[in-house]
Protein backbone atom coordinates (compact mmCIF):
# COMPACT_ATOMS: atom_id res chain seq x y z
CA UNK A 1 0.00 0.00 0.00
CA UNK A 2 1.14 3.36 -0.82
CA UNK A 3 2.23 5.72 1.94
CA UNK A 4 0.36 8.57 3.15
CA UNK A 5 1.94 11.49 3.06
CA UNK A 6 1.30 15.05 4.50
CA UNK A 7 0.07 17.72 2.47
CA UNK A 8 2.54 19.97 0.22
CA UNK A 9 2.70 23.57 2.23
CA UNK A 10 1.13 21.48 5.83
CA UNK A 11 3.90 20.93 8.87
CA UNK A 12 3.70 18.00 11.48
CA UNK A 13 4.97 19.91 14.56
CA UNK A 14 6.70 17.72 17.20
CA UNK A 15 7.24 18.01 21.01
CA UNK A 16 10.16 20.06 20.21
CA UNK A 17 8.49 22.74 17.87
CA UNK A 18 5.54 22.69 19.13
CA UNK A 19 7.00 23.96 22.66
CA UNK A 20 8.38 27.06 21.00
CA UNK A 21 4.94 27.67 19.95
CA UNK A 22 2.97 26.83 23.10
CA UNK A 23 5.85 29.10 24.64
CA UNK A 24 4.69 32.43 22.59
CA UNK A 25 1.40 31.48 23.11
CA UNK A 26 1.62 31.72 26.53
CA UNK A 27 3.91 34.76 26.74
CA UNK A 28 1.54 36.28 24.25
CA UNK A 29 -1.44 35.73 27.10
CA UNK A 30 0.96 36.69 30.32
CA UNK A 31 1.89 39.89 28.10
CA UNK A 32 -1.71 40.93 26.45
CA UNK A 33 -3.41 40.26 29.57
CA UNK A 34 -1.20 42.89 31.44
CA UNK A 35 -2.85 44.88 28.73
CA UNK A 36 -6.24 44.58 29.49
CA UNK A 37 -6.63 41.83 26.47
CA UNK A 38 -8.99 39.08 26.77
CA UNK A 39 -9.05 35.89 25.05
CA UNK A 40 -11.12 35.16 21.85
CA UNK A 41 -11.22 32.04 20.08
CA UNK A 42 -12.54 31.81 16.48
CA UNK A 43 -13.79 29.37 14.07
CA UNK A 44 -11.59 28.09 11.51
CA UNK A 45 -14.26 28.27 8.60
CA UNK A 46 -16.38 31.52 7.83
CA UNK A 47 -19.02 31.96 5.08
CA UNK A 48 -16.64 33.05 1.73
CA UNK A 49 -18.58 36.48 1.61
CA UNK A 50 -16.93 38.00 4.92
CA UNK A 51 -13.84 38.07 3.23
CA UNK A 52 -14.55 39.54 -0.06
CA UNK A 53 -16.44 41.72 1.49
CA UNK A 54 -13.55 42.56 3.78
CA UNK A 55 -9.91 42.01 2.22
CA UNK A 56 -11.54 42.96 -0.92
CA UNK A 57 -12.05 40.63 -4.15
CA UNK A 58 -9.03 42.35 -6.33
CA UNK A 59 -6.59 41.61 -3.69
CA UNK A 60 -4.57 38.29 -4.47
CA UNK A 61 -5.76 36.91 -0.98
CA UNK A 62 -9.57 36.16 -2.34
CA UNK A 63 -8.70 36.41 -5.95
CA UNK A 64 -5.59 33.60 -5.34
CA UNK A 65 -4.52 32.03 -2.47
CA UNK A 66 -8.15 31.54 -0.21
CA UNK A 67 -9.39 27.37 0.33
CA UNK A 68 -12.61 28.16 -0.43
CA UNK A 69 -15.04 25.18 -1.28
CA UNK A 70 -18.96 24.48 -1.26
CA UNK A 71 -20.57 22.51 1.62
CA UNK A 72 -23.24 19.58 1.49
CA UNK A 73 -25.95 22.54 1.08
CA UNK A 74 -24.14 24.43 -1.58
CA UNK A 75 -23.05 27.07 0.29
CA UNK A 76 -19.45 28.55 -0.09
CA UNK A 77 -17.31 28.13 2.77
CA UNK A 78 -13.43 30.01 2.85
CA UNK A 79 -10.60 28.46 5.64
CA UNK A 80 -9.54 31.40 7.24
CA UNK A 81 -6.51 32.87 5.81
CA UNK A 82 -6.72 35.58 8.23
CA UNK A 83 -8.20 37.01 11.69
CA UNK A 84 -9.03 39.89 11.73
CA UNK A 85 -12.26 39.35 9.50
CA UNK A 86 -13.79 36.91 11.66
CA UNK A 87 -12.66 39.09 15.03
CA UNK A 88 -15.04 41.73 13.43
CA UNK A 89 -17.94 39.21 12.46
CA UNK A 90 -17.47 37.61 16.10
CA UNK A 91 -17.52 41.48 17.40
CA UNK A 92 -20.92 42.27 15.13
CA UNK A 93 -22.18 39.06 16.50
CA UNK A 94 -21.55 39.08 20.13
CA UNK A 95 -23.59 42.80 20.60
CA UNK A 96 -20.68 43.64 22.96
CA UNK A 97 -20.35 47.12 20.71
CA UNK A 98 -22.06 49.88 22.81
CA UNK A 99 -21.44 54.08 22.36
CA UNK A 100 -18.44 54.32 24.54
CA UNK A 101 -16.97 51.41 24.92
CA UNK A 102 -14.04 49.90 24.19
CA UNK A 103 -13.45 46.12 23.17
CA UNK A 104 -9.76 44.55 23.30
CA UNK A 105 -9.26 40.92 22.25
CA UNK A 106 -6.45 38.42 21.25
CA UNK A 107 -6.50 34.95 19.18
CA UNK A 108 -4.57 32.75 18.10
CA UNK A 109 -4.46 29.35 15.23
CA UNK A 110 -4.13 28.38 12.13
CA UNK A 111 -4.47 30.44 8.92
CA UNK A 112 -4.81 28.76 5.39
CA UNK A 113 -3.53 30.51 2.34
CA UNK A 114 -3.11 28.56 -0.89
CA UNK A 115 0.76 30.36 -2.21
CA UNK A 116 3.88 29.30 -2.90
CA UNK A 117 5.63 27.59 0.32
CA UNK A 118 8.64 29.45 1.95
CA UNK A 119 10.92 29.54 4.63
CA UNK A 120 8.94 31.10 7.46
CA UNK A 121 5.65 30.67 5.47
CA UNK A 122 3.43 27.40 4.70
CA UNK A 123 0.41 27.13 3.25
CA UNK A 124 -0.91 26.47 6.90
CA UNK A 125 0.33 29.04 9.35
CA UNK A 126 -0.43 30.36 12.57
CA UNK A 127 -1.02 33.68 13.98
CA UNK A 128 -1.47 35.78 17.24
CA UNK A 129 -3.78 38.33 16.38
CA UNK A 130 -4.92 41.12 18.17
CA UNK A 131 -7.55 44.27 18.11
CA UNK A 132 -9.06 47.00 19.80
CA UNK A 133 -12.64 48.08 18.76
CA UNK A 134 -14.17 51.33 19.43
CA UNK A 135 -10.95 53.72 20.36
CA UNK A 136 -10.40 56.08 17.51
CA UNK A 137 -7.65 57.92 19.03
CA UNK A 138 -3.91 57.47 18.23
CA UNK A 139 -3.31 56.83 21.63
CA UNK A 140 -4.78 53.27 20.85
CA UNK A 141 -2.38 52.30 17.67
CA UNK A 142 0.63 53.66 20.26
CA UNK A 143 -0.13 51.23 22.61
CA UNK A 144 -0.51 48.72 20.50
CA UNK A 145 2.65 49.15 19.25
CA UNK A 146 4.27 49.71 22.41
CA UNK A 147 2.69 46.39 23.59
CA UNK A 148 4.01 44.29 20.24
CA UNK A 149 7.42 45.77 20.99
CA UNK A 150 6.70 44.49 24.89
CA UNK A 151 6.08 41.30 24.05
CA UNK A 152 8.72 40.93 21.51
CA UNK A 153 11.56 41.64 23.77
CA UNK A 154 9.45 39.34 26.29
CA UNK A 155 9.90 36.17 23.80
CA UNK A 156 13.92 37.42 24.15
CA UNK A 157 13.59 39.14 20.55
CA UNK A 158 15.26 42.54 20.44
CA UNK A 159 17.38 43.01 17.03
CA UNK A 160 14.01 44.28 15.24
CA UNK A 161 13.24 47.01 13.08
CA UNK A 162 9.58 48.89 13.26
CA UNK A 163 8.82 50.58 10.13
CA UNK A 164 5.66 53.01 10.21
CA UNK A 165 3.74 54.87 7.83
CA UNK A 166 0.11 56.43 7.52
CA UNK A 167 -2.05 55.78 4.44
CA UNK A 168 -4.68 58.60 4.80
CA UNK A 169 -8.36 58.02 5.58
CA UNK A 170 -11.18 57.86 3.24
CA UNK A 171 -11.62 61.49 2.59
CA UNK A 172 -7.68 62.09 1.73
CA UNK A 173 -6.66 58.74 0.19
CA UNK A 174 -8.55 59.05 -3.32
CA UNK A 175 -6.70 61.78 -4.26
CA UNK A 176 -3.48 60.10 -3.98
CA UNK A 177 -4.63 57.21 -5.56
CA UNK A 178 -5.10 59.09 -8.33
CA UNK A 179 -2.24 60.66 -8.21
CA UNK A 180 -0.69 56.91 -8.22
CA UNK A 181 -2.59 55.75 -10.85
CA UNK A 182 -1.31 58.98 -13.16
CA UNK A 183 2.37 58.42 -12.12
CA UNK A 184 2.32 54.60 -13.42
CA UNK A 185 0.88 55.58 -16.39
CA UNK A 186 3.27 57.97 -17.06
CA UNK A 187 5.96 55.22 -17.09
CA UNK A 188 6.41 51.98 -19.72
CA UNK A 189 2.87 49.32 -18.43
CA UNK A 190 4.93 46.82 -19.81
CA UNK A 191 8.03 47.42 -17.82
CA UNK A 192 5.85 46.38 -14.91
CA UNK A 193 5.43 42.77 -13.73
CA UNK A 194 2.36 41.39 -14.42
CA UNK A 195 0.88 41.60 -10.96
CA UNK A 196 1.30 44.98 -10.77
CA UNK A 197 -0.16 45.60 -14.37
CA UNK A 198 -2.82 44.27 -13.21
CA UNK A 199 -3.14 46.31 -9.72
CA UNK A 200 -2.72 49.64 -11.31
CA UNK A 201 -6.00 50.69 -11.66
CA UNK A 202 -8.16 47.73 -8.79
CA UNK A 203 -5.65 48.72 -5.99
CA UNK A 204 -2.58 51.18 -6.87
CA UNK A 205 -1.24 51.68 -3.69
CA UNK A 206 -0.16 47.60 -3.66
CA UNK A 207 2.10 48.38 -6.27
CA UNK A 208 4.40 50.41 -4.25
CA UNK A 209 5.15 47.25 -2.25
CA UNK A 210 6.26 44.69 -4.78
CA UNK A 211 8.99 43.28 -4.19
CA UNK A 212 10.32 42.81 -8.03
CA UNK A 213 13.90 45.21 -8.32
CA UNK A 214 12.34 46.28 -11.28
CA UNK A 215 8.99 47.56 -10.09
CA UNK A 216 10.85 49.02 -6.82
CA UNK A 217 12.90 51.14 -9.14
CA UNK A 218 10.08 52.25 -11.31
CA UNK A 219 8.22 53.45 -8.37
CA UNK A 220 11.11 55.48 -6.28
CA UNK A 221 10.22 58.34 -7.55
CA UNK A 222 6.35 57.81 -7.13
CA UNK A 223 4.09 60.36 -5.10
CA UNK A 224 3.85 60.10 -1.45
CA UNK A 225 0.95 59.47 1.01
CA UNK A 226 2.51 61.90 3.58
CA UNK A 227 2.34 64.70 1.44
CA UNK A 228 -1.97 64.19 0.36
CA UNK A 229 -2.66 63.56 4.11
CA UNK A 230 -5.47 65.57 5.27
CA UNK A 231 -5.13 67.82 8.46
CA UNK A 232 -6.54 65.58 10.78
CA UNK A 233 -4.35 62.12 9.42
CA UNK A 234 -1.61 64.79 9.68
CA UNK A 235 -2.64 65.14 13.39
CA UNK A 236 -2.78 61.71 13.77
CA UNK A 237 -0.03 60.60 12.69
CA UNK A 238 1.83 63.07 14.31
CA UNK A 239 0.00 61.97 17.89
CA UNK A 240 1.22 58.16 17.07
CA UNK A 241 4.90 59.44 16.79
CA UNK A 242 4.69 61.74 19.92
CA UNK A 243 4.04 58.75 22.02
CA UNK A 244 6.48 56.18 19.99
CA UNK A 245 9.11 59.13 21.07
CA UNK A 246 8.10 59.69 24.47
CA UNK A 247 8.29 56.32 25.55
CA UNK A 248 12.28 55.62 23.86
CA UNK A 249 10.79 53.50 20.75
CA UNK A 250 13.18 53.32 17.57
CA UNK A 251 11.01 53.49 14.37
CA UNK A 252 11.69 54.14 10.78
CA UNK A 253 9.07 55.62 8.72
CA UNK A 254 8.45 53.83 4.96
CA UNK A 255 6.21 55.88 2.55
CA UNK A 256 6.11 52.83 0.87
CA UNK A 257 4.35 50.55 3.29
CA UNK A 258 1.43 49.64 2.69
CA UNK A 259 -0.75 46.60 4.17
CA UNK A 260 -1.91 44.22 1.32
CA UNK A 261 -5.79 44.18 2.64
CA UNK A 262 -8.02 47.10 1.73
CA UNK A 263 -9.69 47.43 4.91
CA UNK A 264 -6.69 49.68 6.46
CA UNK A 265 -6.52 53.32 6.77
CA UNK A 266 -4.12 55.77 8.71
CA UNK A 267 -2.07 54.50 10.70
CA UNK A 268 -0.16 51.16 9.59
CA UNK A 269 3.24 49.45 10.83
CA UNK A 270 5.14 46.04 10.48
CA UNK A 271 8.31 44.86 12.37
CA UNK A 272 10.89 43.71 10.27
CA UNK A 273 14.01 41.41 10.48
CA UNK A 274 16.89 40.73 8.16
CA UNK A 275 17.68 37.42 10.05
CA UNK A 276 14.92 35.16 8.11
CA UNK A 277 15.49 35.66 4.14
CA UNK A 278 13.12 37.35 1.82
CA UNK A 279 10.28 37.32 3.89
CA UNK A 280 11.38 40.38 6.25
CA UNK A 281 8.04 40.83 8.42
CA UNK A 282 7.64 38.79 11.31
CA UNK A 283 4.50 41.49 12.44
CA UNK A 284 2.33 43.95 11.19
CA UNK A 285 -0.52 45.83 11.45
CA UNK A 286 -2.84 48.77 11.26
CA UNK A 287 -6.17 51.30 11.81
CA UNK A 288 -9.12 50.07 10.14
CA UNK A 289 -12.05 52.65 11.22
CA UNK A 290 -14.60 51.43 8.03
CA UNK A 291 -14.62 47.47 8.27
CA UNK A 292 -17.00 47.08 10.94
CA UNK A 293 -19.51 49.27 9.29
CA UNK A 294 -19.05 47.34 6.07
CA UNK A 295 -19.62 44.25 7.21
CA UNK A 296 -23.01 45.38 8.79
CA UNK A 297 -21.74 46.40 12.44
CA UNK A 298 -22.15 49.94 13.55
CA UNK A 299 -19.52 52.90 12.83
CA UNK A 300 -17.09 51.56 15.26
CA UNK A 301 -13.27 52.08 14.70
CA UNK A 302 -10.90 49.64 15.37
CA UNK A 303 -6.89 48.89 15.21
CA UNK A 304 -4.69 45.59 15.52
CA UNK A 305 -2.11 43.53 14.10
CA UNK A 306 -0.95 39.86 14.03
CA UNK A 307 2.18 38.27 14.23
CA UNK A 308 3.94 35.26 12.33
CA UNK A 309 4.42 32.67 14.36
CA UNK A 310 6.31 30.98 12.03
CA UNK A 311 8.57 33.95 11.43
CA UNK A 312 8.75 34.01 15.01
CA UNK A 313 10.24 30.79 15.88
CA UNK A 314 12.87 30.94 13.00
CA UNK A 315 13.80 34.16 14.84
CA UNK A 316 13.64 32.07 18.77
CA UNK A 317 15.44 29.00 16.94
CA UNK A 318 15.24 25.64 19.88
CA UNK A 319 14.08 26.55 23.49
CA UNK A 320 16.06 24.60 26.01
CA UNK A 321 13.55 21.93 26.99
CA UNK A 322 12.69 21.41 31.02
CA UNK A 323 14.24 18.32 31.84
CA UNK A 324 12.27 15.91 34.21
CA UNK A 325 12.87 15.52 37.88
CA UNK A 326 13.06 11.71 37.52
CA UNK A 327 13.20 8.26 35.34
CA UNK A 328 11.94 5.60 37.00
CA UNK A 329 14.28 2.45 36.00
CA UNK A 330 12.23 -0.83 36.35
CA UNK A 331 15.03 -3.88 36.36
CA UNK A 332 12.91 -6.42 37.50
CA UNK A 333 9.73 -7.19 34.99
CA UNK A 334 7.51 -8.28 38.12
CA UNK A 335 7.83 -4.68 39.95
CA UNK A 336 6.48 -3.18 36.67
CA UNK A 337 2.94 -2.72 38.40
CA UNK A 338 4.38 -1.58 41.27
CA UNK A 339 6.60 1.31 39.62
CA UNK A 340 3.90 3.01 37.92
CA UNK A 341 1.91 3.35 40.98
CA UNK A 342 4.73 5.05 42.54
CA UNK A 343 5.60 7.30 40.13
CA UNK A 344 2.14 8.38 39.98
CA UNK A 345 2.40 9.44 43.65
CA UNK A 346 5.27 11.35 42.48
CA UNK A 347 3.66 13.35 40.25
CA UNK A 348 0.80 13.56 42.04
CA UNK A 349 3.65 15.50 44.14
CA UNK A 350 4.37 17.73 41.34
CA UNK A 351 7.20 16.04 39.46
CA UNK A 352 7.88 15.61 36.05
CA UNK A 353 8.87 12.23 35.07
CA UNK A 354 9.24 9.10 33.22
CA UNK A 355 8.80 5.25 34.19
CA UNK A 356 9.81 2.44 32.00
CA UNK A 357 6.93 0.35 31.22
CA UNK A 358 8.61 -3.44 31.51
CA UNK A 359 12.01 -4.72 33.40
CA UNK A 360 15.14 -4.33 31.72
CA UNK A 361 18.78 -4.74 32.36
CA UNK A 362 20.38 -2.20 34.54
CA UNK A 363 22.39 -0.80 31.84
CA UNK A 364 19.93 -0.37 28.95
CA UNK A 365 17.83 1.50 32.16
CA UNK A 366 20.55 3.52 32.79
CA UNK A 367 21.49 4.41 29.49
CA UNK A 368 17.49 5.31 28.89
CA UNK A 369 17.59 7.60 32.23
CA UNK A 370 20.94 9.39 31.00
CA UNK A 371 19.48 9.86 27.48
CA UNK A 372 15.62 11.48 29.33
CA UNK A 373 18.47 13.94 31.14
CA UNK A 374 16.32 13.56 34.20
CA UNK A 375 17.78 14.71 37.35
CA UNK A 376 17.31 11.73 39.33
CA UNK A 377 17.21 8.05 38.62
CA UNK A 378 14.92 5.83 40.67
CA UNK A 379 15.49 2.47 40.87
CA UNK A 380 13.30 -0.69 41.48
CA UNK A 381 14.63 -4.11 41.23
CA UNK A 382 14.05 -7.36 42.83
CA UNK A 383 15.01 -6.48 46.21
CA UNK A 384 13.75 -2.84 45.95
CA UNK A 385 10.40 -4.73 45.13
CA UNK A 386 10.13 -7.18 47.53
CA UNK A 387 11.01 -4.17 50.31
CA UNK A 388 8.59 -1.67 48.69
CA UNK A 389 11.75 0.08 48.32
CA UNK A 390 13.54 2.56 45.70
CA UNK A 391 17.16 3.03 45.25
CA UNK A 392 17.69 7.01 43.84
CA UNK A 393 20.82 7.95 42.42
CA UNK A 394 21.22 11.22 41.48
CA UNK A 395 22.13 12.15 37.82
CA UNK A 396 23.43 15.37 38.07
CA UNK A 397 25.97 15.70 41.01
CA UNK A 398 28.37 13.28 42.91
CA UNK A 399 26.34 12.19 45.43
CA UNK A 400 26.17 8.34 46.24
CA UNK A 401 23.37 6.23 45.34
CA UNK A 402 21.21 5.41 48.48
CA UNK A 403 18.31 2.91 49.14
CA UNK A 404 15.99 4.23 51.40
CA UNK A 405 11.65 3.20 51.27
CA UNK A 406 9.26 4.64 48.80
CA UNK A 407 7.19 5.84 51.36
CA UNK A 408 9.80 7.51 53.33
CA UNK A 409 10.88 9.25 50.05
CA UNK A 410 7.13 10.18 49.03
CA UNK A 411 7.73 11.81 52.68
CA UNK A 412 10.82 13.62 52.05
CA UNK A 413 9.48 15.70 48.84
Amino acid sequence: MAKIQKIKGFADMFPKDAGVFTFLENTAREVFGRYGFGELRLPVLEKTELFAKSIGEDTDVVGKEMYTFPDRKGRSLTMRPEATAGMVRAFIESKEHQPGRISKYFATGPMFRYERPQKGRLRQFHQLDVEIFGAPEAAADAELILMLKTFLNAIGLSKLSIELNSLGCHECRPAYRQALVDYYHSKNREEFCEDCRRRMDTNPMRVLDCKVPACKELVKDAPSIGDHLCGECREHFADVRAILDGAGVAYELNPRLVRGLDYYVRTTFEVVSNDIGSQTAVAGGGRYDGLVRNLGGPDCPGTGFACGMERLALLLGELEQQAPDFYLAVVDKNAANQAMLFAQQLRDKGLRGEVSYAGGSMKSRMRAANKSNAATCLIIGQDEFENRAVTVKDMAGDAEQYTTSQQEYINSL
